[in-house]
């Protein structure tokens, strides 16, 4: 689970780090009050839940709330704050994505509570690799809108995370092909995956120029369990893709 914590105080930050340091179904990031910053961030990865102070000096964490849920709605807000504020001070729609609020000081019991809920609440995308290659968000059936968007994303999990590169993708998907006529067909392929995404609401790619890179935050897939255990594979590897053969023993 993926979240940030914004603070102007390092004082509170050091607090906060103190008490999830050691978790590791946790991945942390921390941030001053600096908007632009903060919004990319959340713009660019697959967060589930941001921890903000209320009153700082170059914004207000309801106001940076607000600008969140804009930028992914399914994000989750908890207010760290020794204001007295509370759920009948918010308005939508930073009421119904308000997971709760931490009061100064609190305690290490607390903020654990707060994380198991959100960790429950958060959205998963589960990927089968092995046998036929599928994938539930919540799960629900992932429709992809075309097979080569669909085994784009299969090669991008195959990747584990590594940036995947235009032209990696086009000599393993279009290996019989010119460049010139597979560019375009590698460019429609990823505006589909980026159009499927967007539509079930998950930001788990990173799309820059010429590179994707897979955000693995909330996604579980049975070939990365296979990787990290090892052990006989439980069926045939992406049966249906030729270049999965140079994939299963890596």
């Amino acid at each position: 689970m993926k979240i940030i914590i914004v603070d102007d105080e390092v004082s509170a930050l050091h607090t906060f780090l103190n008490d999830v340091i050691g978790r590791t179904d946790v991945d942390y990031k921390f941030f001053k009050d600096d908007e632009e910053n903060i919004c990319e961030y959340v713009t660019k990865n697959n967060v589930s839940a941001a921890f903000l102070d209320i009153n700082m000096p170059k914004i207000n964490g309801i106001a940076l709330a607000e600008k969140l849920i804009g930028l992914n709605p399914e994000i989750k807000i908890v207010f760290v704050t020794g204001l007295d504020v509370s759920a009948r001070d918010l308005k939508e729609p930073v009421l119904s994505r308000t997971a709760g609020f931490l009061y100064k000081p609190y305690d290490a019991e607390q903020l654990t509570r707060l994380l198991i809920s959100i960790e429950r609440q958060s959205p998963k995308l589960c990927a089968n690799m092995f046998g036929a290659f599928d994938c539930f968000f919540n799960d629900t059936l992932v429709r992809f809108s075309s097979k080569k968007s669909k085994e784009l994303f299969a090669l991008l999990l195959t990747y584990n995370g590594r940036a995947l590169t235009m032209d990696d993708a086009i000599s393993q998907l279009w290996p019989d092909m010119e460049t010139d006529k597979s560019k375009p067909l590698y460019r429609d392929a990823v505006w589909r995956l980026r159009k499927t995404f967007n539509e079930i609401g998950f930001n788990c790619v990173n799309f820059e120029r010429a590179q994707l890179t897979l955000n693995k935050t909330n996604i579980s897939c049975d070939y990365w369990d296979y990787l990290e255990n090892g052990g006989t594979p439980p069926d045939l590897f992406l049966k249906s893709y030729d270049w999965s053969i140079n994939y299963l023993n890596k």
